[in-house]
This record gives C-alpha cells, sequence and structure tokens, in this order.
C-alpha cells in the first residue's frame, strides 16, 4: 500500500478535485500541503457542488480527517468563511475532522493590499504577474523573512504585540515608499484576535499527528494546488505562485519525511489551459481555443477569471513526469474534444530556428518558443460518461495511448466527465 501525492503536471485546473474526491473516498486522511485560497477544487457528488479553496477535499467525505499542513499560508477569516459556507450546505466541519499546523502563516489584510498595490504597479508598467492579489506572495516573503504570524502566535497574547510591532515595522516602511498609509498596530490585533477563537480549536502539531496515523498504517492523501508550470521554482518564472508546487513538498509541507510518500499521481488534462500572465507555447487564439474553452467552462473556481486554453503540450507534460517523479497520470476532460475534426499535440520546440526538446528555464528563451505540432483524428462519438476502455471510440483510445507514449508515463485513471463515477480506473494508486 503506497501513500498517494496528487499535483497538477501542467499549470493547475487539470480538474484534480474529482480525483481527490476520489481518491478520498479510499483515504483515512487528506492532506493539503502547500499554497493558499488562491486556487480551488469544484466536487460535484450526487448531484451537489461544493467550491473548496484552503479546505482539503477530504472534508466532504464523511469520517475523513482533513489536515492542512505547515506549507499552506492561511488567510484565518476566509477559512472561517469557508468552513460556514460549507455548514450552510450541511457539511460540519469540527476539530475533530479538520486539523491545522500550529505552525501555518497566517495571511493578513496588509498582505492582500500589498499584493494589489504590486499588480496595480506593475499594471502601469507592462510587468504585471497577474497574482489572484490575495496576499499569497507577501505572506510567504513574510515566512522566508522570520517575521511571519503563525497560528500558534494566537494563543500567546502575550508575545503577540511585539511579533506584530516586528511585522509592521517591515510592512509600514513599505507602504510609506509605495505611497501608501501606514498600518495600524491595533487594526492588525483587531484582526487577529477576532478570528483566534474560531481558529485556535483546529491547532495541531501535525508532523506528530500525521506520523502517529502513518505508523498505524493510515492511508494518507496529499493534495496540491495549482501545478508543476506555477511552482516557484520550475514553473515559468516570474509567472508563477509563491510556493513549490511540485510532490516533493508533499514531504516538506506537512512535517513528514520523503519516505513516507509513495505513489505520485499527475492531474493532467487532455488540452492545456493557464491563468494570468506568461508564455503559453501551445495557446489558441482562434476559434479552437474559444471551443475548448466553452466546451470545458474553463473558468477559475475561485476567481472566476477565464482561462487560456491551448492544445496538448506532451514537452511540458513530460517536463513535469520528471520534475515530480510522476508514477501515473489521471487524465481529464478528454470528452471536451469530442466532435474535433483533427488534434493537435506539441512534441517539440523550436527557439530561434534551433529545436529543444523542454522548456527552458530563462523567461526571454520561452517568450521565443514555437511549438513542433503533430496532427492525430480527431473523433465525433461522444466519450461523456464512458467507465469502460470499450465505451471510448478507437480514436480517442489512439490519442490517449500516443499522450502515454510522449510523456513517459501510463494513465492509472481517465476522467470522461465532472461526476466521480464517470472515470475509467486502470490502476488505484492506494493499491499500487
Amino acid at each position: 500500500m503506497a501513500n498517494v501525492v496528487v499535483v497538477g503536471s501542467q499549470w493547475g485546473d487539470e480538474g484534480k478535485g474529482k480525483i481527490v474526491d476520489w481518491l478520498s473516498e479510499r483515504a483515512d486522511v487528506v492532506v493539503r500541503f502547500q499554497g493558499g485560497h488562491n486556487a480551488g477544487h469544484t466536487l460535484v457528488i450526487d448531484g451537489t457542488v461544493y467550491k473548496l479553496s484552503l479546505l482539503p477535499s477530504g472534508v466532504v467525505r464523511e469520517g475523513k480527517l482533513a489536515v492542512i499542513g505547515n506549507g499552506v499560508v492561511i488567510d484565518p477569516h476566509a477559512l472561517v468563511s469557508e468552513i460556514d459556507k460549507l455548514a450552510g450546505q450541511g457539511l460540519s466541519i469540527t476539530p475533530d475532522n479538520l486539523r491545522i499546523a500550529d505552525n501555518a502563516t497566517l495571511i493578513l489584510s496588509l498582505h492582500r493590499e500589498l499584493d494589489g498595490y504590486r499588480e496595480d504597479a506593475a499594471s502601469n508598467s507592462g510587468t504585471r504577474i497577474g497574482t489572484t492579489r490575495r496576499g499569497i506572495g507577501p505572506a510567504y516573503e513574510d515566512k522566508v523573512g522570520r517575521r511571519a504570524i503563525r497560528v500558534m502566535d494566537l494563543a500567546d497574547i502575550e508575545t503577540l504585540p511585539g511579533k506584530v510591532d516586528r511585522l509592521l515595522t517591515h510592512h509600514n516602511a513599505l507602504r510609506r515608499g509605495l505611497g501608501h498609509p501606514e498600518v495600524a498596530h491595533s487594526a492588525i490585533m483587531t484582526e487577529l484576535t477576532s478570528v483566534s477563537e474560531r481558529i485556535l480549536p483546529y491547532q495541531e502539531t501535525v508532523w506528530r499527528l500525521l506520523d502517529q496515523h502513518r505508523r498505524k498504517g493510515a492511508r494518507i492523501l496529499f493534495e496540491g494546488a495549482q501545478g508543476t508550470l506555477l511552482d516557484i521554482d520550475h514553473g515559468t518564472y516570474p509567472f508563477v505562485t509563491s510556493s513549490n508546487t511540485v510532490a516533493g513538498q508533499a514531504a516538506a509541507g506537512s512535517g513528514m519525511g520523503p519516505g513516507a510518500v509513495g505513489y505520485v499521481l499527475g492531474i493532467t488534462k487532455a488540452y492545456t489551459t493557464r491563468v494570468g500572465e506568461g508564455p503559453f507555447p501551445t495557446e489558441q487564439n482562434n476559434e479552437v481555443g474559444q471551443f475548448l474553452g466553452e466546451r470545458g467552462h474553463e473558468f477559475g473556481t475561485v476567481t472566476g477569471r477565464k482561462r487560456r486554453c491551448g492544445w496538448f503540450d506532451a514537452v511540458l507534460v513530460r517536463q513535469a513526469v520528471a520534475n515530480n517523479g510522476i508514477t501515473g497520470i489521471a487524465l481529464t476532460k478528454l470528452d471536451v474534444l469530442d466532435g474535433l475534426d483533427e488534434l493537435k499535440i506539441c512534441i517539440g520546440y523550436r527557439i530561434d530556428g534551433e529545436e529543444v526538446d523542454h522548456l527552458p528555464a530563462s523567461q526571454g528563451a520561452q517568450s521565443r518558443v514555437e511549438p513542433i505540432y503533430e496532427t492525430l483524428e480527431g473523433w465525433k462519438e461522444s466519450t461523456v460518461g464512458a467507465r469502460r476502455w470499450t465505451d471510448l471510440p478507437a480514436q480517442a483510445v489512439k490519442y490517449v495511448r500516443h499522450i502515454e507514449e510522449l510523456i513517459g508515463a501510463p494513465v492509472a485513471l481517465l476522467s470522461t466527465s465532472p461526476e466521480r463515477d464517470d472515470t475509467i480506473l486502470v490502476t488505484d494508486p492506494f493499491e499500487d
């Protein structure tokens, strides 16, 4: 039996929510290990739609323990709001089924404001990153700068004021330099103390809790947000998120050793999308891109932003397979391609007339990438709701098999609709 890490193998939005929910039924513990409330999962269960941003997908399943690890940055007010919203849908989120790492960093209003100030300034200079303006990056900066307020600090009212002073020494100097008003110490204290009673009951020494569950033989599912190409080190820098999104972060972001990670499942969309600024070699600003966006309902779960759409890029996914040590992929949204006369797959790049087999790290080189395409015949039959290989058109099977060859990883699961049962299971990651 293997513990399972779920990662996005593209720019996020690959349909991780459904797959994580499908796997969470087989898991005992579901751990969120990085990111913040700038990404989300949409779960469709018995016709009910649940939209999650901070909470691990395990919270929608009775009898499962959901854990928010130390690698996550937490907006406490957003978390409380999400808990209350799910309560309105009939889900009870209590300290019995949700635990939060006591050493996780908090996102404050000043982080959100700074995020917005920078994006506004960058828009004027043409250097906008395209963040969600939710304070994720600034919160991670404070974590690395060793001035962050963490969950455990809410319980220590004697030392909290001094920590707020240290934080404001940095932020108020920065705000003055940007031409914005300073933040009052009392405002931050009120912001924190007003939510502490709602957050503190969930705090936990998460690394110890997870180690105890591991030693008992529990099945642990590690749930990532965003995708490999948004990784702060391995993504299309600087148009990336502010955390490591690759599978290796599952260990660091939860406090477990690398040996606790077993099967790495890469969620992979049957075409490619991305949100925000940055390079996108296979983007289709034409009828094809419009078709994929409309058929695939390509709008962000959290932000509602329209996603850019393009053909499947085997070069990038092959790179993600290597970066994450992906064991197998879950191929999603195959049904979106139904009805197209032909399909294109990017099998290589050309930069300044020279062919390359990977996306270079240089921003300049990335901007000059030209995709090399291979064309495959499409299919007219519907794949929606297929649950067996024999339900798929021959050309759809050929498309999937060719993707496996190009990326160097097998398909473990194949998703053919948002409904969790519309899934073709090849390999159960927990039984690998």
